[in-house]
């Protein structure tokens, strides 16, 4: 079955969101390797990946990275290792002051082992893949597609993947902005996660039902599954003097992570408002998990989020104690030296919270 035939079929589509958050996309490993020997059991194939199950799989800057993989048909195993390794690389080179913090050099070069010449058309792209990049020049948020119908497919397709791939993780202040060539023009591309696509859950939503995208898929809780992935979360604890005396390059600094929150809890918020979700969270104290609340009269979707609190506590709770007076240490984006405990957390979170009942058997795979 060709790609389109994939995607145009009748009957109930699931869907694979991640977010970005630097190194710890190690941490969303540790949940797909998980996830992966929970599907292979309930269908009773050792050799099922998550390619056969998802149709629609998508990220954002370092979830770009892990959702393109899988999308080729990669174990969760084998992505989760390549990426330890592309981690180490690529947060390792420091360019000159005032430019960029790590040379997007490194990252290129892994990225050209893990996806090579292949473009964005490649036919050995199994599932629909959605890269989530920022277009710095024109300030706008570009999901690119690799749908064969979708309205700019013959320009996305010449793409190189690594090059698409690396545009959604080019990170300001981290890396450089990365330059494509679209449609005979070039635009400067930055990390989508300095947008409120940093969790692309809700764009991927809107990407397969709005009528301007190409999927146009039936919306329902029996007929689209979201699976949403995150790669950390904390409460802020800050006291206001700490804020209020920090200096500009403090400031700035704190910018990314402010808005990847921002974007998490505005995805949450919407996506738990349109489903009635097993997994759902309170998202602050007035509106609770918005379980009596309901956008439309009926759900829309079948919404599933996971994501691991890196607070001593809940590593505690997680059985990973030794881990708990690293809690603050872990929330660095930009230390590699943190992916090998930050992928035992996604690991030890994911046997903790993955629950073979929030998959409903009407999106089993067909035998």
């Amino acid at each position: 079955m060709s790609l389109l035939q994939r995607l145009k079929s009748p009957g109930p589509k699931r869907m694979l969101a991640l977010d970005g958050g630097g190194i710890r996309g190690a941490l969303t490993a540790g949940y797909l390797v998980e996830m992966e020997k929970l599907l292979r059991q309930r269908h009773g194939r050792p050799d099922l990946v998550l390619a056969d199950y998802f149709d629609f799989i998508g990220g954002t800057s370092t979830g770009s990275i892990i959702a393109a993989g899988l999308s080729l048909g990669m174990t969760a195993k084998d992505v989760s290792e390549s990426y330890l390794k592309l981690g180490a690389a690529g947060f390792k080179k420091v360019l000159l002051p005032y430019k960029a913090r790590f040379s997007a050099d490194a990252v290129r070069a892994q990225l050209q082992l893990l996806f090579g010449d292949r473009l964005l058309g490649d036919d050995s792209l199994r599932t629909a893949l959605c890269v989530v990049a920022k277009r710095a020049d024109t300030n706008s948020v570009w999901p690119i597609l690799n749908h064969p119908e979708g309205k700019y497919y013959a320009r996305n397709s010449q793409m190189p993947l690594r090059d698409v791939v690396r545009a959604s993780t080019a990170a300001p202040t981290y890396f450089i902005p990365e330059t494509l060539d679209v449609g005979g023009q070039s635009g400067a591309f930055v990390d989508g996660g300095v947008s409120m696509a940093n969790n692309p859950a809700l764009t991927m939503f809107m990407v397969a039902t709005l009528k301007g995208f190409p999927f146009h898929w039936q919306t329902g809780e029996d007929q689209l599954l979201l699976v949403s992935l995150g790669t950390g979360q904390w409460r802020q604890q800050k006291l206001p003097q700490q804020v209020s005396d920090a200096n500009i390059i403090a400031s700035a600094a704190a910018v990314p992570e402010m808005l990847m929150q921002d974007a998490n809890w505005h995805n949450q918020t919407m996506l738990q408002w349109l489903s009635r979700s097993p997994t759902a969270v309170s998202i602050d104290r007035e509106i609770g998990d918005l379980r009596d609340d309901l956008l439309a009269p009926q759900p829309l979707l079948h919404y599933l989020r996971y994501n691991a609190t890196l607070e001593p506590d809940a590593l505690r709770d997680l059985g990973l104690p030794h881990l708990s007076g690293r809690a603050e240490a872990l929330h660095d984006m930009s230390d590699a030296d943190n992916r090998h405990e930050l992928l035992e957390v996604g690991l030890a979170a994911a046997k903790k919270q993955l629950q073979g009942s929030h998959f409903p058997a009407a999106f089993d795979l067909k035998a």
